[in-house]
C-alpha cells in the first residue's frame, strides 16, 4: 500500500489502496496467501464445532487456540491497514480504514477479554460461556487485504493507456556517425544526430527524414489506420512505426520534448487532477465515516439494552457488521477511476485532455466555435488567382506580393511565396515590416510602401477598390477564396485570390457534432462572402466573419454571457485568446505551440472527427460517474440497516460481519470493473 513515486501514480486516488505497482501487488499477494493459511484453523475451531477430532478439544483450549493463530493475522499479516487505521485518527482524516480498524479491533479486543478474564463481562455477555470472534477478526482481515489486491489489479488495469503509449518509445535506436551506424540508447540521442530507421523499427525520437522515404504508421498517435508516406523534408513522431522503406532522420526533438513524452506527461498530471465532481464524493466522506461511527455506537447500545441474550455479544457483532460494511471505498473510487481510464482511452484516441475537470466540462457544451484555416480548412492555402489591375502583369503583382509576405509566418502568406518560388520570381529586398494583426502586412521595397491585407482594413484606412476590382472580389470570395489585396503607397494594384480545401473528415465531423446536439458556428478572420460559402457548403448554423482576435475573444465572451456553454477550436497563434476564455479550448495538435499551450483540449492529428469523440468520451465518462456514485450511495444506503439488524424483528436474520466485509469488497471491485468499460469506447 506504499503509493509508488512514478509518472504513473495518481495523487487523487482514494486511500484504499496505491497506484498497482508490481511490488505493492506482491506485497499484497504474500499477505493474502499467508493471512489465508493462519485464518483456516480459526475458521474451523470456530464453526466445525461438530467436526471429528475438533468437536472433542476443549472449549478454553479451542479459545487459545484460535488467539494465537488469529493474532499473527490481524497484527502482522494486517498490519498495513492498521497502520493507516492509527493515521486516519491521528491526522483526523476519516476513510475506510477507520472502519475497518475499529471493526477488527473491537472484535478481536471483545474475544481477548471474553477468553482471558471472562467474569469481567457482563453475565449476559457470555451467556454462561464464552462466545469469542477471533474468526471475524481474521476473516475480516484476509478479506479486505484480498479486496486490496483485486482492486490493485484493476487499477493497474487502468493505467494501460499510458504505459502503452510509454511502451512505444523504442530503447535503442541506430546513431549514424562518420558513415558508421552506432547503435546507441534513445536516452544519449541530442538534437541534430542523424538516425537511420530500418524497416519494422519504431522512430526513436522527433525529427524530419533528411534521406530516403518510407511509409509510417502512426495509429498509435493519432488513431489513422493507414500508413502516412514519408519523403524528406517530411516530419515524423517518435514512437510511430516504419513500414517496409529505410531512411535517414536527423533529430529534432529529443527527451522530454518529444510529443510522445509531452502526451504521456499530458495524460499523467490530467489523471492527477480532480473533477468537479469529486467535490460530492468528499463532501459526503467529510461526514460518512464518523456518522456511521455514531451508527454503531447507536447499533451497539441498541442490542445491549434491547437484544435478546447473549446481547452484548449480539451488540459487538452488529457494531462490527456495521464498521465493515460502511466502507466508503467505492464512494472513494467512483470518480477517480472512471476519470483516470476516461483519460488513458482518450490519449490513445489521439485527444489529449488536459484535465479532469476539462473532461468533466466536456459533457456540458453546447455550442462549438470552430476556426476555418487550419481547423476546418487544411491550413495549406495556395493561390488559384491573380488578378492585376489594368498597367501592370500578373507576375509583377505576385513579386511586390510576396516580398513583403516572405516575413510573415501566416499560411496565405506561405501560399504566395510558394506561388513566387513555383514561378521562379526573385524576390526584393524589404524594410521597416509590420504585421498587423487581422489587417495584413506592410513594408518597403526600396521608396515604395507595400501593404498586403484584407479590403476590410483598407476600407477602415480610406482606402478602396474600383468596381472591376470589388466585382471580381466578390466573384472570388462567392467561390469560397480568400481574397487579399496588394497596395502599393495607398493605391491598390490588384488581388491575390486564395483557396485553402475543407479537410477531407470535416462534412462527417461536422454531421456528427450535429447529432450530438451541438450548435456550430464558424469564427474567422476572412471575408463574410467566403466564409458563409464555407459555412453553407458544411451546414454551419452560425457565421462570424472579418473578426480579429480581439473581437474573437469579445465573441466568446457574449456567447457565453448568452448562457451557452462554449468550447472554441482552433490552431493559430491569433486563435490563442478566445482558446483560453472559451469554456473549454481545442486546439489543432498541428497547429501552433502558443495554440495548443492555450488549450484545454488538444487533437494530436488535428482532426475534427477526434472532437466528436471527445465530446462523446466525455458524457460517457460522466454517465460511469453517475452510475458509480449511485451505486455507491445506494449499496451504503441499504447495507448499513442490514448490517444493524433491522430485519431481526421480523425475520431473525443478522448481517454477519464476515459477509459484510465479502460485500465491501465486491462493491469496489464492481465500481473499478464499471470504470473499466470506458477502455473500449469508440
Amino acid at each position: 500500500m506504499v503509493l509508488e513515486k512514478n509518472p504513473l501514480a495518481h495523487r487523487n486516488e482514494p486511500e484504499c489502496c496505491g497506484d498497482g505497482g508490481e511490488e505493492e501487488v506482491r506485497d499484497l499477494w504474500w499477505r493474502v496467501r499467508w493471512s489465508a493459511a493462519m485464518t483456516a484453523p480459526v475458521v474451523l475451531l470456530s464453526m466445525g464445532v461438530d467436526l471429528p477430532v475438533i468437536r472433542d478439544i476443549p472449549h478454553d483450549a479451542s479459545g487459545w487456540m484460535q488467539l494465537v493463530w488469529a493474532t499473527p493475522v490481524v497484527f502482522w499479516v494486517g498490519w498495513p491497514l492498521l497502520v493507516r487505521f492509527v493515521n486516519s485518527l491521528r491526522h483526523l482524516r476519516f476513510n475506510m480504514f477507520t472502519l475497518i480498524g475499529l471493526g477488527v479491533l473491537a472484535a478481536w479486543i471483545y474475544s481477548v477479554v471474553a477468553l482471558v478474564a471472562p467474569n469481567s463481562l457482563p453475565h449476559a455477555a457470555t451467556h454462561g460461556g464464552m462466545t469469542l470472534y477471533f474468526e471475524s477478526a481474521a476473516v475480516i482481515t484476509v478479506l479486505v487485504l484480498l479486496g486490496q489486491l483485486l482492486e490493485l489489479r484493476a487499477r493497474k488495469a487502468t493505467g494501460s493507456a499510458i504505459r502503452a503509449l510509454m511502451n512505444l518509445a523504442p530503447k535503442t535506436a541506430l546513431l549514424v556517425r562518420d558513415g558508421q551506424e552506432i547503435e546507441t540508447s534513445v536516452t544519449a540521442i541530442q538534437s541534430g544526430d542523424v538516425l537511420r530507421i530500418k524497416p519494422g523499427a519504431r522512430v526513436p525520437v522527433d525529427g524530419i527524414v533528411t534521406e530516403g522515404s518510407s511509409a509510417v504508421d502512426e495509429s498509435m498517435l493519432t488513431g489513422e489506420s493507414m500508413p502516412q508516406m514519408k519523403e524528406a523534408n517530411a516530419a515524423v513522431t517518435g514512437g510511430t512505426v516504419n513500414s517496409t522503406g529505410t531512411f535517414l532522420m536527423r533529430a529534432e526533438r529529443v527527451g522530454a520534448n518529444t510529443l510522445l513524452s509531452q502526451i504521456v506527461d499530458m495524460t499523467a498530471k490530467a489523471q492527477a487532477s480532480r473533477a468537479p465532481v469529486q467535490r460530492l464524493a468528499d463532501r459526503v466522506s467529510a461526514w460518512f465515516v464518523p456518522a456511521v461511527a455514531l451508527i454503531a455506537a447507536l447499533t451497539f447500545l441498541l442490542w445491549w439494552q434491547f437484544g435478546p441474550q447473549p446481547s452484548f455479544a449480539f451488540a459487538v457483532v452488529n457494531a462490527v457488521a456495521v464498521l465493515i460494511i460502511a466502507c466508503p471505498c467505492a464512494l472513494g473510487l467512483a470518480t477517480p477511476m472512471a476519470v483516470t481510464v476516461g483519460l488513458g482511452r482518450g490519449a490513445q484516441l489521439g485527444v489529449l485532455i488536459k484535465n479532469a475537470e476539462t473532461l468533466e466540462r466536456l459533457g456540458e457544451i453546447d455550442t462549438v466555435m470552430l476556426d476555418k484555416t487550419g481547423t476546418l480548412t487544411e491550413g495549406k492555402p495556395s493561390v488559384v488567382e491573380i488578378f492585376p489591375l489594368p498597367g501592370l502583369s500578373a507576375r509583377d503583382l505576385l513579386a511586390c506580393a510576396a516580398a513583403v509576405e516572405a516575413l510573415s509566418e501566416h499560411p496565405l502568406a506561405t501560399a504566395i511565396v510558394k506561388a513566387a518560388e513555383e514561378r521562379n520570381i526573385p524576390l526584393a529586398t524589404v524594410t521597416d515590416f509590420q504585421s498587423i494583426t487581422g489587417g495584413g502586412v506592410l513594408g518597403n521595397i526600396g521608396e515604395s510602401e507595400v501593404f498586403v491585407g484584407q479590403a476590410s482594413f483598407l476600407k477602415k484606412n480610406g482606402v478602396f477598390l474600383d468596381a472591376e476590382c470589388n466585382a471580381r472580389s466578390t466573384q472570388f470570395q462567392a467561390e469560397g477564396c480568400t481574397v487579399v489585396i496588394v497596395v502599393l503607397n495607398e493605391k491598390p494594384l490588384g488581388l491575390i485570390a486564395i483557396k485553402d480545401k475543407v479537410k477531407v473528415t470535416t462534412p462527417a465531423a461536422i454531421k456528427s457534432m450535429h447529432a450530438l446536439g451541438l450548435k456550430l458556428q464558424m469564427i474567422t478572420g476572412d471575408a463574410l462572402a467566403t466564409a458563409q460559402r464555407v459555412a453553407k457548403d458544411l451546414d454551419i448554423d452560425e457565421v462570424a466573419a472579418e473578426v480579429s482576435p480581439k473581437e474573437k475573444l469579445l465573441h466568446v465572451y457574449k456567447t457565453k454571457e448568452g448562457g451557452r456553454r462554449v468550447a472554441f477550436a482552433g490552431d493559430g497563434i491569433n486563435d490563442a485568446p478566445a482558446l483560453a476564455a472559451a469554456d473549454v479550448g481545442i486546439a489543432m495538435g498541428t497547429g501552433t505551440d502558443v495554440a495548443i499551450q492555450s488549450a484545454a483540449v488538444t487533437l494530436v492529428k488535428g482532426d475534427l472527427r477526434a472532437l466528436h469523440q471527445a465530446f462523446a468520451l466525455s458524457r460517457a465518462t460522466m454517465k460511469v460517474i453517475r452510475q458509480n456514485l449511485w451505486f455507491a450511495f445506494l449499496y451504503n444506503g441499504l447495507g448499513i440497516p442490514l448490517a444493524a439488524g433491522i430485519l431481526y424483528p421480523f425475520t431473525g436474520w443478522l448481517l454477519n460481519p464476515m459477509i459484510a466485509s465479502v460485500a465491501m469488497s465486491l462493491s469496489s471491485v464492481s465500481v473499478i470493473l464499471n470504470s473499466l468499460r470506458l477502455r473500449w469506447f469508440k
